[in-house]
């Protein structure tokens, strides 16, 4: 019971404290001091104290647009286990539910975009979902690897792999998985050479621009969700990328914190030694992310 209260307690608060990592790693690279590490948390408190300016053209699905995909990706943050520990909410076939959860946030999200009536905010939208339907297949060919290795169907056992751990055997498939999934999740988290979270050109933005009419609490709800997508899907690269485990949950549990951590320092430098991609060059990394993950199913099957 103490496992699934610091699993909901992590997945509660530690979101916003990656943006902040990530943040100060780029102002590192930049020869600045940067904000504090808190400085999201400090955001989405002034955001919640705001008001809300509303269209009179949008309707409910404006309002419950970010409701709804915080609420899904929260659900798949309870499907994925963190570190050792299994996850509170894990069955047979989970697996489809979880991929399915960010179909469902997106869905969500893109229809309050497009409640708008703006242009730009269609725009966003359709760039969105095109590089969906790129991002998905890559995802499940890494779930179909780690189904092939665990001999499982459930989240959780995927993720913790066989009972003595992941063999050298299929050492090659999970590195292809996991430079495809490090690709999936800077494309889903909307972050540099995919999408850049801090640009205001409405031509050259994809998630930032589908949430130009969101104000106040709305607005801090998709910052919020953002993050907490970040570490969901981190969550699943790392189990394929770490897998060693202490034994003593008062060890694993800062373990598995300071690897979300390390990871968030990873995006942070990515982010600043490269360029973000002319918007016709995206499809390309993604496909990318596809044969690494395809490559590592065929390999597993051949």
């Amino acid at each position: 019971m103490i496992e699934k209260v610091i699993h909901v307690g992590v997945l509660l608060v530690l979101p916003p404290l990656l943006l902040g990592v990530i943040n100060k790693t780029k102002a590192w690279f930049a020869g600045r001091n940067g904000p504090v590490l808190l400085q999201t948390y400090y955001d989405l408190f002034k955001l919640m104290r705001k008001g809300m300016a509303i269209s009179t053209t949008t309707t409910w699905v404006f309002l419950a647009g970010p409701v709804i995909t915080l609420a899904t990706v929260l659900l798949a943050g309870l499907l994925v286990p963190m570190g050792r520990f299994d996850a509170p909410i894990a069955f047979t076939g989970d697996l489809i539910l979880f991929a399915y959860l960010f179909g469902l946030a997106r869905f969500f999200t893109t229809a309050a975009a497009l409640d708008t009536g703006s242009a730009f905010e269609g725009m966003g939208a359709a760039r969105e979902v095109t590089f969906a339907c790129l991002s998905e297949p890559a995802l499940f060919f890494a779930l179909l690897v780690l189904a092939r290795v665990s001999g499982s169907l459930k989240l959780t056992q995927m993720l913790h792999g066989p009972a003595g751990g992941f063999t050298a055997a299929v050492a090659a498939p999970l590195v292809l998985v996991a430079i495809g999934l490090f690709v999936v999740l800077l494309a889903e988290t909307c972050r540099i050479p995919v999408d850049d979270p801090n640009t205001h050109l409405e031509l050259t933005m994809i998630h930032e621009v589908m949430v130009l009419d969101h104000s106040g609490p709305l607005f801090g709800v998709i910052l919020y969700a953002a993050s907490l997508k970040m570490l969901v899907i981190g969550s699943v690269l790392l189990h394929v990328v770490f897998t060693f485990q202490t034994g003593r949950a008062w060890l694993d549990w800062p373990l598995f914190i300071g690897e979300l951590l390390g990871l968030a320092v990873v995006i942070g430098i990515v982010e600043s030694v490269m360029a973000r991609l002319q918007m016709r060059h995206v499809p390309y990394l993604l496909i990318a992310a596809i044969l690494f993950c395809g490559f590592g199913f065929i390999l597993l099957v051949r």
